[in-house]
């Protein structure tokens, strides 16, 4: 099954050429998952050919500007859209008046449900069919969460040779196993997929966080993330200015991706606006002193999340 992750919008505080506003958009199997939508966010989706009308939730992590300015064009742009499922869009508190506001001064006509659902405890905040999105609360100026999309544990790796010597034929019976059920031989024995297959598998974790202060607690709640996509706003020089406004220094970023254990790869996102495309390149030193598999996120980027066995 097919897990990929879109950066949309990789900036902070204000749009540049070739630096949207943060967004991000997961993809799996064809569910469409959009966290975060800054300015620009509808353009990247048609640079990039993904479908609006495929987008199951839009989850916030926040009302600042940079963050949600993108959803009245979003929800504008639906109108023009043949949709039957409902829209979820989830978010801190306040995001439902936000949502409200913008329909009524806009005069937006929808022609399919909006849930909004606003966060006041964390957990699961959406299931879905072999997954659960998490959120879990950072501190920023205002109230913020980061958000984690787990799957289900996988079944273990299947063994035909045990199965072979337990007289299970191949074919359905096989199949069957490898599903999870117990089969039935024709001699009366029953056979349990524990017997011919090894232990669960994890599945897989993409994490994402934007606009806080360091906090050593965040990195329990990103522990195991195949992909941690998180802010890295400044250098190290400005890590007094970041603490200030409650951002992230990219160094502060890897210490997080580090601490948590078992984080596969880290995508910074959200820079300052003061960094120029060649500047970027210190955030991503920084970062790569603590934590090596570090990246820069950039805009049209597109990272295929595989599972590891």
């Amino acid at each position: 099954m097919n897990l990929e992750v879109f950066i949309l919008g990789c900036g902070g505080m204000m749009p540049l050429p070739g630096r949207y506003l943060t967004s991000v958009l997961l993809r799996r199997e064809g569910e469409i998952f959009l966290f975060d939508c800054g300015e620009g966010t509808q353009v990247s989706l048609k640079e990039l050919n993904l479908r609006w009308k495929k987008i199951t939730a839009i989850l916030i992590s926040h009302t600042h500007a940079d963050h949600v300015t993108g959803i009245p064009g979003m929800l504008m742009l639906s109108s023009q859209v043949e949709r039957e499922e409902p829209l979820f869009i989830i978010g801190p508190p306040r995001i439902k008046e936000y949502i409200q506001v913008n329909r009524r001064v806009l005069d937006m006509y929808i022609n399919y449900e909006i849930v909004v659902k606003e966060i006041t405890s964390p957990g699961v905040v959406f299931s879905g069919d072999g997954f659960v999105i998490k959120s879990f609360f950072v501190k920023h100026s205002k109230p913020c969460v980061g958000y984690s999309l787990e799957e289900d544990p996988r079944p273990g790796v299947f063994y035909p040779e045990k199965a072979i010597q337990l007289g299970v034929p191949r074919g359905p019976l096989w199949s069957s196993l490898q599903s999870g059920f117990e089969v039935k031989l024709e001699d009366g024995r029953s056979i349990t997929s524990e017997m011919v297959m090894g232990p669960p598998r994890r599945g897989r974790k993409v994490s994402f966080i934007t606009d806080t202060t360091y906090s050593p607690e965040i990195a329990g709640e990103v522990t195991e993330s195949d992909l941690l996509i998180c802010e890295g706003m400044f250098t190290e020089e400005l890590q007094e200015s970041a603490n200030e406004k409650k951002h992230l220094t990219a160094k502060q970023a890897a210490q997080i991706a580090r601490d948590a254990g078992g984080v596969g790869k880290l995508g910074l996102i959200h820079y300052s606006p003061r960094y120029s495309e060649r500047e970027l390149k210190k955030l991503l030193k920084e970062a790569r002193e603590i934590f090596p598999e570090t990246f820069l996120s950039r805009d049209g980027q597109i990272i295929p999340v595989p599972n590891i066995d």
